[in-house]
């Protein structure tokens, strides 16, 4: 928080914290949503349970000030609407709080930010709700992870007698800062690499709707699986295969999109890394006496990105040539056998080429076959050529 930008509070609204169980409102539905009097007691506002004091003590460590605005009030010291306050607040997903004082400092300045790069026009307002809400899920998820697989483990009281509140509070206070430091540098780090791949790009279109290859894998018989595993052994399970996969992926030059427990997706900007990328995750999981088996369907063509997030008849395609494919095999379509061969990665056709050392990659047709939704598809089974580079 940078002190100089500190709003000060509306006249009459004590610093003393309200009673809320959330950190954030999204306005009530209906007839709720009505402000209320700007010149009412705030003593008067709707009031939930006492928070617990410990876990009150903990939030202020973290948000860096204490509870001190209701919605109303943070829109009206941020300079915004009550409309608009709530729709940034509902697209970062946080809880409805109703009228009780339970913002910052802080929050009230994300909102004049925000309202500010739309009053700029930096932003649409329509484009500030999608980074809002964006931002919000991606974080949500990241501070889940932390809590459940990274401070549950490191709060457990090292002594007898001892509560966990009196163990996080000081670790908190530790980790704070080098988290914080962390996840910045990361941040910069991706968005120097995503605008590296937009301002690449040969046209303005390209930036939107680009061709790139597109991947999934799938680990087969899952449900299966899942039914007779313990719980704990699924969760090491499902870890372990996109830990894997998110390593692999990064190392030869592509992006995770997502991981959805037993398939992961990924894009590749050039269709010889893809096939690395599809090749390497086979070889490793076979070598993993664990792991069940593992297909992968390889599409390449155009496909829309949005939010962090890929979509478009591509993307649809190489879903159902995963859902083909044998098992520990790798499946792609014309158009990604076509970039292969134009690439040199692949001869244009194994009988009629003399030399085929200097390939990296086979490709063997198989018989065409009709894929709902996207009409007769030829599929080509992607091998590694021995003797090819690796």
């Amino acid at each position: 928080m940078t002190g100089g930008d500190r709003p000060e509070p509306p006249p009459g609204d004590p610093a003393s914290p309200g009673a809320a169980d959330a950190s954030w409102p999204a306005t009530p539905e209906g007839p709720a949503e009505e402000p209320p009097d700007p010149e009412a007691d705030p003593g008067e506002a709707e009031q939930g349970e006492e928070p617990d004091p410990s876990a009150l003590r903990i939030e202020q460590l973290i948000l860096g000030a204490e509870r001190r605005y209701t919605p109303f009030q943070a829109a009206r010291a941020a300079g915004v609407s009550m409309e608009l306050a709530s729709r940034f607040w509902r697209a970062m997903g946080f809880a409805d709080v109703g009228q009780t004082r339970a913002l910052t400092e802080a929050d009230v300045l994300s909102l004049r930010r925000l309202a500010g790069l739309v009053e700029a026009g930096l932003l649409s307002e329509a484009t500030a709700v999608q980074v809002a809400r964006s931002t919000g899920q991606t974080t949500a998820r990241l501070a889940d992870w932390q809590i459940d697989s990274f401070l549950e483990g490191l709060t457990e009281p090292p002594e007898p007698g001892m509560t966990r509140n009196e163990v996080t509070y000081p670790l908190v206070q530790l980790l704070l800062p080098e988290l914080e430091e962390f996840l910045v540098y990361v941040w910069r780090r991706q968005l120097a690499a995503s605008v590296g791949r937009v301002v690449q790009g040969q046209d303005d279109e390209e930036t939107v709707d680009r061709r790139q290859a597109i991947g999934f894998a799938d680990l087969v018989g899952f449900t299966r699986l899942s039914r007779r595993l313990e719980d704990d052994e699924l969760g090491e399970l499902v870890e372990a295969f996109e830990t894997t996969a998110a390593d692999l992926v990064a190392a030869h030059g592509g992006r995770l999109i997502k991981a959805l427990g037993d398939e992961v997706l990924y894009v590749a900007e050039e269709a010889g890394t893809a096939a690395e990328i599809g090749l390497r995750l086979i070889e490793t999981l076979a070598n993993d006496a664990t792991m069940p088996e593992l297909r992968v369907g390889i599409a390449f063509g155009t496909m829309t990105t949005r939010m962090g997030d890929v979509f478009g008849s591509t993307v649809n395609l190489a879903s159902r040539l995963t859902s083909i494919a044998p098992k520990d095999a790798v499946l792609v379509d014309g158009a990604f056998r076509d970039e292969l061969t134009a690439v040199g990665d692949a001869p244009e056709s194994e009988k009629d080429t003399a030399d085929l050392s200097g390939f990296r990659f086979a490709l063997q047709p198989l018989y065409p076959r009709p894929v709902r939704g996207l009409g007769v598809v030829e599929p080509w089974i992607l091998s590694r050529r021995r003797g090819g580079s690796a």
